[in-house]
């Protein structure tokens, strides 16, 4: 029997230092995110990060919480039930961190007496800290805990020419009445190694300004490219002129070389640039969390301002729209035919 298994990144039991800090414990240790040895992971986490992060990350969750919880979560369980109405095989969600687990996701499909499990990690782009690592664990819980069950892993869908359309319908909806001198695309960061070690071909990635457009293997599995790739496709569709788009990179680790441009210093010095009303879009997310309603709809909304800028808006992520809950249920239904 089939069955599929929707999985997003998690959110902390509520925006408290006390909740916050296992949250970012599990995140921070997960060795797909900070990819070094084990001993100096810790020391890295538990002994600086942790020491300080809990308290400015509660701070930063109080702000964007609701009364239903986290937005990340309450937007995944929304678009996870009306997927889940418009198919005839089972459909649970997991978070990757937090108390919806893997493990409680994969043993509801078990119950279920699912033994074939479409695994969908909720990420466009392929990425090591957010794709890979989902991989790993429900591999692992296969083999430990569930081997009666078979996973098909589902691959980036950061082209897939359905999700590209509804990313841009939505783009162009939130944005009407909108007259924007300029559109970015602030993607999440992340550190230039995990590119290469990604790299397939191993000798491809250079990230030296044309590896992402000339073509390679390496691009199953490339970050880089397939933001650029995303970025190309919904310009295309929304017929955006040259010069009146760009693409950054946010959320970043300070002592680290990262995906450049930045967000913020790059948004900082656009109202110099005669930019004064920003729009900005992240589609590396499918659902409003602490990067896109606090790090970009607050933080940046308030530097644009601060540095001159006059306008702002943050375009809302996919979330629960129906076009985009649609193109998930067929991606099952395809699935499920087969």
């Amino acid at each position: 029997m089939k069955g599929v298994l929707l999985v997003n990144l998690g959110s902390p039991e509520s925006p408290t230092p006390k909740d916050v800090k296992p949250y970012l414990d599990e995140f921070l240790m997960d060795k797909y995110v900070i990819d070094v040895p084990y001993l100096l992971r810790a020391l890295l986490v538990r002994g600086i990060i942790l020491r300080k992060r809990p308290e400015q990350s509660a701070h930063a969750y109080a702000q964007i919480w609701t009364d239903e919880g986290s937005p990340l979560i309450v937007f995944s369980k929304r678009m996870h039930k009306k997927v889940k109405n418009q198919v005839d095989i089972p459909v649970a969600l997991a978070m990757r961190y937090g108390t919806m687990t893997i493990e409680k996701g994969l043993q509801e499909l078990k119950d279920q007496g699912v033994t074939d499990v479409m695994l969908l990690a909720l990420y466009p782009q392929y990425a090591m800290a957010s794709t890979t690592t989902i991989w790993a664990l429900a591999d692992e819980l296969v083999a430990s805990k569930f081997p009666e069950m078979k996973l098909t892993k589902v691959p980036a869908f950061y082209n897939k020419p359905d999700f590209i359309q509804a990313l841009a319908n939505s783009i162009k909806k939130h944005l009407e009445g909108f007259d924007y001198d300029h559109l970015l695309f602030s993607y999440h960061g992340i550190p230039k190694r995990h590119i290469r070690k990604t790299d397939v071909t191993k000798s491809h990635c250079k990230i030296d300004g044309s590896c992402c457009n000339t073509p390679s293997p390496a691009h199953e599995f490339c970050y880089r490219h397939q933001c650029f790739e995303t970025t190309k496709q919904v310009v295309k569709l929304l017929e955006i002129p040259e010069g009146k788009y760009s693409q950054t990179f946010q959320s970043r680790l300070a002592g680290d070389k990262w995906l450049t441009p930045y967000t913020d210093v790059e948004i900082n010095k656009m109202p110099a640039k005669g930019i004064k009303k920003l729009a900005v879009v992240t589609p590396a997310f499918v659902a409003d969390c602490l990067e896109t309603l606090e790090e970009i709809a607050m933080r940046a909304n308030d530097d644009f301002k601060s540095h001159g800028g006059e306008e702002f808006f943050a375009v809302p992520c996919l979330n629960d729209e129906d076009e985009w809950c649609n193109v998930v249920a067929n991606w099952v239904k395809d699935w499920s035919k087969n």
